[in-house]
C-alpha cells in the first residue's frame, strides 16, 4: 500500500522514528506483524525505526487506530476482570497457540502479553497461566473467553 501525506504536511505533526518504534513495541507488535499489517516490507519499517525515511501521516493514522483498538480491549478486560472474586488471564506462548484458542484473532500473542501486562497494572492480584497450565491456575481459567477481541483493521485482506 502507497502511504501518502496530506499536501502541506507541517515536518512538526509527523510522526518521528522514536514515537514509532515505542508505540510499536508498547503495543507488543513485531516489525514484522506490523510490515505485514501496513502492507509495507519489514525492511520500510527499520528504515522508519531508523530514520532513514519520513514516516507518513496515514501510517500514524493506522498506528493511532491500533492504539485505540487496544485500549479499547484493555479496558474492557479490566472492568470484566475486576468484578471477579479471583481475576484471572490466559496468555499465548506463541502465536500457534494463540491463534488455535483464537481463530479469529489477527493479532499476534506478543499483542496479548503485552495487553496482559497493562492489565495486570490495574487488576491487583490478577493470576496469569498458559493454556495448558490453566488447570494449575483455576483463577486464570475463569477468563478464558475474555472480552470480544478488536479486530486490526485489514486493508482487503483476511489475516
Amino acid at each position: 500500500m502507497q502511504y501518502t501525506d496530506p499536501p502541506g504536511m507541517p515536518e512538526d505533526e509527523r510522526m518521528n522514528p522514536a514515537e514509532f518504534k515505542v508505540v510499536r513495541e508498547f503495543l507488543g507488535l513485531t516489525g514484522d506483524w506490523l510490515a505485514h499489517h501496513l502492507e509495507v516490507s519489514p525492511r520500510t519499517v527499520r528504515h522508519w525505526e531508523a530514520g532513514k525515511y519520513a514516516i507518513p501521516d496515514g501510517v500514524r493514522l493506522a498506528i493511532e487506530d491500533l492504539e485505540a483498538r487496544t485500549g479499547e480491549y484493555v479496558s474492557q478486560l479490566i472492568e470484566k476482570l475486576l468484578d471477579l472474586p479471583e481475576p484471572g488471564v490466559i496468555t499465548y506462548r506463541d502465536d500457534a497457540e494463540y491463534h488455535a484458542a483464537h481463530p479469529e484473532s489477527g493479532w499476534p500473542a506478543s499483542w496479548h502479553r503485552a495487553v496482559v501486562a497493562r492489565v495486570a497494572q490495574e487488576v491487583p492480584g490478577l493470576a496469569m497461566a498458559f493454556p495448558d497450565q490453566a488447570a494449575a491456575h483455576a483463577a486464570a481459567a475463569s477468563c478464558r473467553g475474555q472480552a470480544a477481541q478488536p479486530r486490526p483493521a485489514t486493508r482487503g485482506r483476511k489475516r
